[in-house]
């Protein structure tokens, strides 16, 4: 089956769209708010819950350097599955105005054959590694 050119073009479209929400979302993260900020502000609230407190420390502060990464790779499309599987969390946020948009950029990314995404890094290199293999 020949990869269709209109998929790779909604495919490179979905990754950008994607990879910014997040990038930039974990940029404001880590440089404006602070990782440390941003545990005070959106996880200490729930520390009265069954969550332990060193938990929503260690997740809330990793979250934003994982937005930021992660995002990051989705856009220049290198390691992207693995991104996409990072950036499946969703904790503590408005469930239609955050969860649902990302969730179906997600899950249409993870859907669409990896061997389609012509305009990412990995195809670039998974193509080289073909023609470059004896």
């Amino acid at each position: 089956m020949k990869p269709s050119l209109n998929r790779a073009w909604a495919m490179l479209f979905a990754r950008l769209v994607l990879g910014l929400i997040f990038f930039m979302a974990g940029a404001w993260k880590v440089f404006q708010l602070g990782p440390l900020e941003h545990v005070r502000k959106y996880f200490l609230p729930f520390a009265d819950t069954f969550l332990p407190i060193l938990s929503l420390w260690l997740i809330g502060a990793t979250i934003p350097l994982l937005e930021l990464v992660a995002g990051a790779l989705v856009i220049l499309g290198l390691r992207t599955r693995e991104a996409l599987i990072a950036l499946g969390h969703e904790p503590l946020y408005d469930f239609s105005g955050h969860v649902i948009p990302r969730l179906v950029l997600l899950l249409f990314l993870l859907w669409c054959p990896r061997e389609e995404d012509r305009f990412s890094l990995d195809h670039l290199w998974q193509t080289r590694k073909i023609t470059t293999t004896p």
